[in-house]
């Protein structure tokens, strides 16, 4: 029997309640396959414990997660914490201690009805985006200077590293391998305005794409990237981006695979050096939380990427069967889309669906 440790931080909000269905699942999977099993620690970080201990998680709270094969999240986010603590002492603390440098989401829609595009269907929006995860805009570098006087001004730095940046592109590239689907990477890039960073970016991505002649390639300014994939999502497969862009533009794919309530991810270690961590990114989402009203499909989701990572790619397909079979029945969906259901009768059907 393979035995599997997963921290689990429920966080804030409606990521408690989410995260009961995903464990849920992983509970049903475990009941019908005797030849894996899985241990729960929960961790009860995140902005409410922000406003108890003064931190959004325990001072060791690194050295604990080390042992984790796994790590799943919840969502964070809760009124009176600026959202640059709970993203950097929970989030980004993790991410950057544990080297998680490639933020996986896959934007893909898995039914007619969830399309906001005319003309656009099943078969048209299926890509995957990898983001860049520890460095570039995000890497927390400046500050502020004469704060409070009329000379007051801010600096942010982004850093981009020649080494991170490598490792990013070359996981895209054997990504759009192993998808075989267009066999196509598509940078996203702003050299125009960004002179140093993004030029540096195209670089390397050049010197990438003669890596991998098998592969075709394009690049676009992120501003047109954004308009091509309402225009033509079809013809993306696997994008590659810097931290910023790749937020920005996932939470765009979201929209076409049908909301937020579909937006799964990872947070990859490729490495295995550190556990990997897995995460919706709908957010907390306060204004429904505790309505029971959430929807869990991009938890149950972000489990089946969990799995695929740990070489479960025969249950995480087992997943993704039952979510789209459970999305044939509109009316016991969430509100969000259409239904009257709740986030624990979803989450029922989930694991009904991979009964059968």
């Amino acid at each position: 029997m393979k035995t599997y440790k997963i921290a689990v931080i429920p966080g804030d909000g409606i990521g408690i309640e989410v995260m009961q269905e995903g464990i849920k699942v992983l509970n049903t999977l475990e009941k019908l396959n005797k030849d894996i099993k899985f241990i729960f620690d929960w961790y009860d970080w995140g902005c409410e414990y922000y406003l108890t201990t003064g931190k959004m998680m325990d001072d060791d709270g690194i050295e604990k997660l080390k042992s984790y094969d796994a790590i799943l999240l919840g969502a964070v986010g809760f009124p009176g914490v600026p959202d640059h603590i709970s993203l950097r002492d929970l989030l980004l603390k993790i991410r950057q201690e544990f080297n998680q440098y490639i933020n996986l989401r896959p934007i893909k829609l898995l039914a007619e009805e969830d399309c906001p595009l005319k003309n656009k269907g099943v078969k048209d929006i299926d890509m995957v985006f990898v983001r860049e995860n520890t460095e570039g805009e995000y890497a927390g570098v400046g500050g502020i200077q004469r704060e409070g006087t009329e000379e007051e001004l801010a600096i942010q730095t982004s850093v981009f590293t020649r080494k991170n940046t490598e490792k990013v592109m070359e996981y895209a590239f054997r990504l759009a391998k192993s998808r075989n689907k267009l066999n196509k990477v598509t940078s996203v890039t702003k050299s125009n305005a960004l002179n140093y960073s993004m030029v540096f970016w195209d670089k390397i991505f050049k010197e990438k794409a003669e890596q991998h002649k098998d592969i075709k390639t394009e690049t676009f300014h992120v501003d047109a990237t954004s308009m091509y994939m309402i225009q033509r999502p079809e013809s993306f497969d696997v994008v590659v981006a810097s931290n910023l862009f790749g937020d920005i533009l996932t939470d765009l794919g979201a929209t076409l695979q049908g909301g937020l309530g579909f937006a799964a991810g990872a947070n990859i270690n490729p490495e295995r050096e550190y556990p990997s961590m897995f995460e919706p990114v709908h957010g907390s989402a306060p204004e429904i939380a505790g309505k029971g009203i959430a929807n869990p499909i991009a938890m149950i989701w972000t489990v089946k990427m969990m799995l695929d990572f740990l070489e479960h790619e025969d249950l995480g397909q087992k997943i993704m069967g039952a979510i789209e079979e459970i999305l044939k029945d509109r009316k016991k969906l969430t509100p969000d889309l259409g239904g009257n259901g709740t986030t624990s009768e979803v989450g029922d059907m989930i694991c009904e669906a991979i009964k059968k």
